[in-house]
């Protein structure tokens, strides 16, 4: 079948199309996004502003028009915490709903953690044992570990790259000082979740999801997007610490610079490559696999997961 997702990040608005059936891996068919960064169009009273609202109807309208044209047979849409967490996101997402005529369903913190480690247990595998997986949005960080894929625990923290950026750094690049207390604050946070996880044992293999990581990779030596999915791709506890003392000394214009670095995240790279060190170093990973799979996938696996067997007439039982 052919199954579109609708993805509204704090960052990126993003229409997926892939060709999938149940057990089989979803292959990607059409690609469409825009980055709206929701999470930095908040106002005073933590509203979606009037502009943000009209271009995030605009995109949904936009998705649905281009899902119909490409085929597609279910198209399903979610949101994640820059829509959770404004102060009008029901209405913002009521009156989509209403224009548009969809149900965009809106994730919490604890279900973004779960599903994003669902895809990455269904692509590394039951060979890699207990798994520990970091995710760095714009809005929230999620941990999750498990030896299923139903994690043993999944936690979201409010430590997204834009999010942070935004709260904490009134220059650019951000002052020593501001640098220092983000990184006192992200650390007391991340620290209070280490035992809570660390509980259920030691994890045989540590796995990185989003665009934050993969971007922090890339500048670090590891393969560019070009080398295809498959490429490996890995990330080290040293060579990040590296990273996050020089990040926070550029500016954005200079970090978009960087190998794999896009413009429209140069901003936020900062205050990311501080969070993922945070979790590295209190969490003692001293290597980290990062995986192309993420929320997104998730979310499509378990809509798959969810359909009824379908068997041909010559595979059928008894034909």
């Amino acid at each position: 079948m052919r199954l579109g997702v609708l993805d509204i990040g704090s960052n990126t608005v993003h229409l997926l199309v892939v060709d999938a059936h149940r057990g089989a891996r979803p292959l990607p068919a059409y690609s469409h996004k825009e980055e709206l960064r929701l999470s930095e169009l908040l106002d005073d009273g933590n509203k979606l502003a009037k502009h943000a609202v009209e271009r995030l109807s605009e995109f949904v309208a936009e998705a649905q028009q281009l899902a119909e044209d490409k085929g597609v047979e279910d198209f399903m849409a979610f949101a994640t915490s820059a829509v959770r967490e404004a102060s009008n996101g029901e209405e913002v997402l009521a009156e989509i709903n209403a224009r548009c005529g969809l149900d965009i369903q809106v994730l919490s913190g604890h279900e973004e953690a779960r599903l994003t480690f669902l895809a990455v247990r269904r692509w590394v595998g039951w060979s890699a044992g207990r798994l520990l997986a970091f995710d760095i949005g714009g809005g929230s960080l999620e941990i999750a570990t498990g030896i299923d894929e139903e994690p043993d625990a999944a936690i979201s923290l409010p430590l997204g790259a834009g999010r942070l950026t935004r709260a904490w750094f009134t220059a650019d690049p951000p002052s020593a000082d501001e640098v220092r207390k983000l990184r006192r604050h992200v650390r007391a946070e991340i620290a209070r979740t280490v035992g809570g996880v660390a509980r259920y044992g030691q994890p045989d293999r540590a796995v990185a999801t989003s665009k934050t990581f993969k971007q922090l990779a890339r500048i670090a030596g590891a393969a560019p997007s070009g080398d295809g999915l498959y490429a490996p791709r890995t990330l080290t506890r040293e060579s990040l610490a590296d990273w996050a003392h020089k990040l926070p000394r550029l500016s954005a214009k200079e970090r978009a610079e960087l190998s794999g670095v896009s413009a429209g995240r140069a901003l936020q790279l900062a205050a990311g490559a501080i969070v993922a060190d945070a979790a590295m170093d209190l969490f003692e990973v001293e290597r980290l696999e990062v995986c192309p799979w993420a929320l997104r996938e998730g979310v499509i696996l378990r809509r798959l997961d969810a359909l009824p067997d379908q068997k041909t007439d010559s595979g059928a039982p008894g034909s």
